[in-house]
């Protein structure tokens, strides 16, 4: 099934698309409780049978969960990872091969299709270009088989990254932190396994992923190109721990699926930093198209004067 939640008027809904039409689920409007409880296909399949419809072309997705109780998001596309070490002149570190690893982002930050304000402060705004699974069932210490088994859905990502905020924080050694905070954006759809099951290929799927800038092609890889699977991502989540229903789960960014990485790897002219107005479209076979257009920043206050006396 391929579920989405929209605003219609003051009030949002939830539903499921039949065609070029959704197909309302009735009092319903957010997944999360419907994942929680174990209730999303037989609340889409009676909403399939009976619920009332609306036009898809009508409808502007929200994120599918409003606010997800936790967002992870990792970095396990090797083409990407091989690339930004190279241009900072290192080799491949040999225990990304062994350690899936993750940073947890803001669910307060988890937006749909829409407008996305720049990082405040950044001049260096960037999309990353990422497919996320949706944890259905909660475990820990699970295998990589078992967590397979958990994912209720998957969505388009697009991780929101102010490159020149992210930098200077990165230096202090604690995670990229306010540079990659403002805006993650989710949707456009909620695709449950089955709807894609067909394509499934090496440790993800043979479905092409894209970002265009203002109708240019930006970006293209395949889901399939992912070293680490959402199976294995998802098992290494719950070591020690727990992952609940309803987390996300972020690949990190496909092979040329950011500003930075193409930037860097061929020509900054051609590949220049977003700005307000810029259109950004990340699309996922079988997974639809999350569009956002940015806007400006918000302004930065600043936490004490420039002057103050350091110790």
């Amino acid at each position: 099934m391929k579920f989405v939640r929209y605003a219609d008027g003051s009030a949002v809904r939830v539903g499921v698309v039949d065609g070029e039409s959704v197909r309302v689920v009735e009092g319903a409007t957010d997944l999360l409780p419907l994942i929680e409880a174990g209730e999303l296909h037989d609340a889409g399949a009676a909403a399939l049978r009976g619920g009332a419809a609306v036009a898809l072309a009508g409808v502007v997705p929200l994120s599918p969960i409003a606010t997800p109780p936790t967002v992870r998001d990792f970095y396990a596309f090797e083409q990407h990872v091989r690339a930004g070490r190279a241009w900072r002149g290192l080799e491949m570190e040999p225990d990304w091969y062994e350690l899936p690893v993750f940073y947890f982002s803001n669910p307060y930050a988890v937006i749909g299709s829409g407008p996305v304000a720049m990082t405040p402060g950044a001049d260096c705004f960037d999309f990353e270009l990422e497919v996320a699974a949706v944890v259905g069932r909660g475990g820990h210490d699970l295998s990589a088989r078992e967590a397979d088994q958990l994912i209720a859905g998957y969505c388009v990502l697009n991780d929101w990254s102010g490159r020149d905020v992210q930098q200077r924080e990165m230096k202090l050694s604690m995670g990229p932190v306010k540079g990659k905070d403002t805006a993650t954006s989710l949707g456009p759809y909620f695709v449950t396994p089955e709807e894609i099951a067909d394509f499934r290929e090496g440790n993800g799927y043979r479905l092409e992923m894209t970002c265009s800038v203002n109708g240019v092609r930006y970006s293209r890889a395949r889901w399939s190109d992912v070293y680490w699977s959402f199976g294995e991502m998802i098992a290494y989540a719950s070591r020690g721990t727990e992952v609940r229903p309803g987390d996300v789960i972020g690949s990190g960014t496909c092979g040329t699926g950011c500003i930075l990485e193409l930037s860097r790897s061929h020509d900054a002219a051609t590949y220049p930093w977003l700005k307000p107005g810029d259109e950004v479209i990340a699309a996922i076979e079988g997974l639809g198209e999350l569009r956002n257009t940015v806007t400006k920043p918000a302004a930065v206050l600043p936490l004490r004067p420039r002057d103050a006396p350091r110790p």
